[in-house]
């Protein structure tokens, strides 16, 4: 039980909860650096790396973290290691590092790193919070190299920077423009809900259960404000309206 427990979580990132696909997360980044495979290739290594090292010092240092500030402790755990990766990159693949741009620091500000760290490492052991990094780097990984193959490959005629003579007539520039990412990324995205259907998490509540504002939040559950307006008298929301 206990194998198939850590394989559940190593997998569940691949397909059944992808991020970008099924989660939704790390939508700017994906846009962004899939206009070809290197790029994207890049982007999922380094999002990787952080994503599991993160994942097991936040995990470690779980206990000791005081609950009301544990964001702002996230982040700075989370900065270090992009920092990390960052200087690594720039020093070993200069031409990646200039590829991949401002995108490489924003992975600070990554939702998905940061959700993984309150939802899953804040709350579970070094080993189980590991393969959860693996297992959601990896995922993060494979729809970035999907989104790019098909952004590259029909739409620059090549692979990698490896031109593909037969496909230079056929090519569709627009795919390796923002409108043509946003294209392919919902039609992936259907394709996913197409073959995870009855399996993929759905949103239930909108409590305040994993909110990553909740240490700060006064309001008590986003839920409240909605239902409040929802019984309140039609003269008192109008009232509201025009204060």
């Amino acid at each position: 039980m206990k194998k198939n427990g850590n394989l559940s979580i190593l997998l569940k990132g691949l397909l059944k909860e992808n991020p970008v696909f099924v989660l939704i997360l790390g939508t700017c980044p994906t846009l962004a650096t899939t206009t070809n495979v290197k790029g994207a290739f890049g982007m999922g290594i380094a999002a990787l790396a952080v994503l599991v090292c993160s994942n097991i010092l936040i995990s470690l240092l779980r206990k000791i973290i005081p609950d009301s500030v544990r964001i702002p402790c996230y982040i700075v755990v989370i900065a270090g290691f992009v920092t990390i990766v960052q200087m690594i990159v720039q020093a070993f693949l200069p031409e990646l590092y200039e590829m991949l741009g401002v995108y490489l620091p924003l992975i600070t500000v990554n939702c998905i790193i940061l959700g993984r760290a309150e939802m899953f490492a804040g709350k579970n052991n070094v080993g189980k919070s590991a393969l959860d990094g693996i297992g959601m780097g990896l995922g993060f990984t494979i729809a970035l190299l999907a989104m790019s193959t098909i952004r590259e490959v029909f739409g620059a005629a090549s692979f990698a920077g490896i031109a593909i003579p037969f496909l230079e007539p056929y090519k569709i520039e627009f795919l390796v423009k923002a409108p043509g990412g946003m294209l392919v990324y919902g039609c992936l995205i259907a394709l996913v809900y197409v073959i995870t259907r009855g399996k993929a998490p759905l949103k239930k509540s909108f409590s305040c259960a994993g909110c990553p504002n909740a240490a700060t939040c006064q309001t008590g559950s986003c839920e409240a404000p909605a239902e409040a307006v929802a019984k309140a008298p039609a003269a008192e929301i109008e009232k509201g309206g025009a204060q």
